[in-house]
């Protein structure tokens, strides 16, 4: 016992333990400044590890130093020779000061690293901001003999933006909006203004037989300076190569820093099969062109695709999509077009789990079945995968919108229109966010914008009826409502013709339009939805009731688009207060007990 109390005399004697606490002050203190400073001068994390594993490596040699060896006024002496000096209380209390000097340092470098991580100093020659390590991929021009192969174009231009958009730190606008622009356009500048970037991807392809070419060059939109220009020359099975080349070089030229996840996906190849690859592109190319026809075309090539190559993961995420726009655009029952949309999905994961694409596809199933809160969790999976793409930012809005969270869900469609500025179905979804969160004449506004790009757009002047129906010019409305119909008549715009008709004393023009979709339901499926909204308007809420529990059942309640929830929807407040509605409501959104 002796010889331990003596060991411990000893070790304060020599002040070992001073040494030490100032060592891990100090340590601590210098680590810190380390993980918060180095970052923003692009030091790789590799490195800041080893610096601070060294700091640990460094603890027990600082002990043996301080066992043998004093710092004194004349220098670094052995022990024995200071204690020789009797210059112990010279230097009692310096260990003191060690640790202030080393508690205050660790402060500053903390608010240091804090303050240059949100204000980053701009790097010279070269782009350092995130506002800067912006995007936009341009359509590929077409230069093969043949006109169809346009879908090849646009699916080449589709994956080296899919790539980019799964870098963190870029802001790659999405390919609905770059579609407006021919590729070698006259004002660059003016085109990245409109999409929000400051760089432009632009290029070309040439496809014959089994050989590809393709043209690329990076262009400076502020400056119109070219960064880099590049010519491939691959066969056509090397396509994904070329893809993963033209992404990973364009990263490294806006100095996007490049994780491993963000190289494995850059270099990823999504099938070996190039005939499936092919039947994708002509897949993706109809499912934009959304009608009941073209969607037909993209559900039969993306069947096409997986029968070439069944582990084609963006091919079932394809189809789960084709799916659940069915209920939208055809005369589908909504259930059945969910199970299909469900179950493809859940094929996507199976085969790639990392895909932010399927991740998104289960979603959207998940929110038409209802299914909110397991949607939720899909939708923020899709968004970690790949923050840049702007449905799962939209639809993910669509669904907070449905379950009353306007705020939310603005914020949600705000960013998917940052990332897809041009795109109709966004633009008309935030005119109507804007419209729930209590700003009905921005709303207007923004549908202005809208149909201004596509004067024609059923969704935008269906949803500009709606605002201006809540504003209670019932005669604006119905202009609109009978618009609407004209243009893409779905049984749910005839609903709201039909309630427009009945608020302003047309019963009978009203009851015409519920009898024919009545009568339509003895032969072919029509959704309840529509029917009892119509019922209402006619003040019958008996059958309004049982038509809604219809709709339920049928799971036709869509939440994007033409219609809303049973939460949302204003149309739908004079039930609400009935405990059999209110039932329905919480069964509708998952709250039921």
């Amino acid at each position: 016992m002796s010889e331990k109390r003596s060991f411990f005399s000893e070790l304060k004697r020599r002040n070992v333990h001073k040494v030490a606490i100032a060592y891990i002050v100090g340590g601590w203190a210098l680590s810190q400044g380390l993980a918060q400073v180095l970052p923003v001068f692009d030091v790789s994390n590799w490195a800041i590890r080893l610096m601070v594993l060294l700091i640990v490596v460094g603890f027990p040699i600082a002990l043996i130093l301080s066992w043998f060896f004093e710092v004194t006024p004349e220098g670094i002496k052995p022990t024995a020779t200071a204690d020789a000096m009797q210059i112990s209380g010279q230097k009692k209390h310096a260990w003191i000061y060690v640790v202030i000097i080393g508690a205050a340092v660790s402060i500053g470098l903390f608010f240091l690293g804090r303050f240059t991580a949100q204000n980053p100093a701009p790097r010279p020659g070269g782009p350092a901001t995130s506002a800067q390590k912006s995007v936009a991929v341009l359509p590929f021009e077409n230069l093969s003999k043949d006109p169809e192969n346009a879908y090849f174009s646009e699916g080449v231009q589709d994956e080296i933006l899919t790539r980019l958009a799964k870098i963190a730190q870029l802001k790659v606008i999405s390919r609905a909006s770059t579609q407006r622009f021919k590729s070698a356009p006259g004002d660059i500048h003016q085109i990245a203004q409109q999409l929000g970037v400051t760089h432009v991807l632009e290029g070309s392809v040439q496809k014959s037989n089994d050989k590809v070419r393709v043209n690329v060059q990076l262009i400076d939109a502020r400056n119109d300076a070219h960064l880099w220009a590049e010519s491939y020359d691959r066969q056509l099975n090397d396509i994904f190569a070329v893809e993963s080349e033209i992404a990973k070089t364009v990263a490294q030229t806006l100095q996007a820093k490049l994780t491993g996840a963000a190289d494995q996906v850059l270099a990823s190849r999504p099938t070996d099969n190039p005939e499936a690859h092919d039947l994708y592109f002509k897949g993706r190319y109809f499912w934009d062109r959304r009608t009941a026809e073209n969607l037909e075309k993209a559900k039969s090539y993306f069947k096409q695709a997986i029968d070439k190559d069944p582990s084609y993961a963006l091919a079932w995420a394809g189809l789960a999509d084709t799916y659940s726009l069915g209920p939208i655009y055809t005369d589908n029952p909504p259930r059945e077009d969910i199970q299909r949309a469900l179950a493809a999905a859940h094929k996507a994961l199976e085969l790639d789990e990392f895909l932010a694409e399927a991740h998104t596809s289960l979603a959207n199933a998940l929110v038409d079945d209802l299914q909110f809160a397991a949607a939720e969790k899909e939708f923020k999976r899709a968004i970690e995968l790949n923050p840049n793409y702007a449905t799962a930012h939209q639809w993910y809005g669509e669904s907070l919108q449905a379950q009353g969270r306007f705020e939310e869900a603005f914020s949600e469609v705000k960013k998917a229109h940052e990332l897809d500025p041009l795109s109709p179905i966004i633009n008309a979804v935030l005119g109507a966010c804007l419209n729930t969160t209590g700003h009905p004449n921005e709303a207007i506004e923004q549908f202005h914008k809208t149909l201004e790009m596509e004067p024609n757009f059923p969704p935008a002047i269906f949803m500009q009826a709606q605002v201006y129906e809540g504003k209670g010019d019932l005669k604006h409305a119905l202009v609109l409502y009978e618009k609407a119909a004209e243009l893409f008549q779905t049984a749910i715009r005839q609903a709201m013709v039909a309630r427009l008709y009945a608020q302003t004393g047309k019963v009978a023009e009203a009851r015409k339009i519920l009898d024919g979709l009545l009568a339509r339901r003895q032969h072919q499926f029509v959704q309840s939805y529509p029917i009892a909204l119509i019922y209402l308007a006619l003040g019958d809420k008996e059958e309004a009731l049982k038509f809604l529990e219809a709709a339920y059942e049928e799971r036709g309640i869509q939440v994007g688009g033409d219609t809303n929830s049973l939460k949302a929807d204003k149309r739908l407040d004079p039930l609400r207060g009935d405990p059999r509605f209110d039932h329905l409501v919480a069964k509708s959104i998952g709250e039921a007990k």
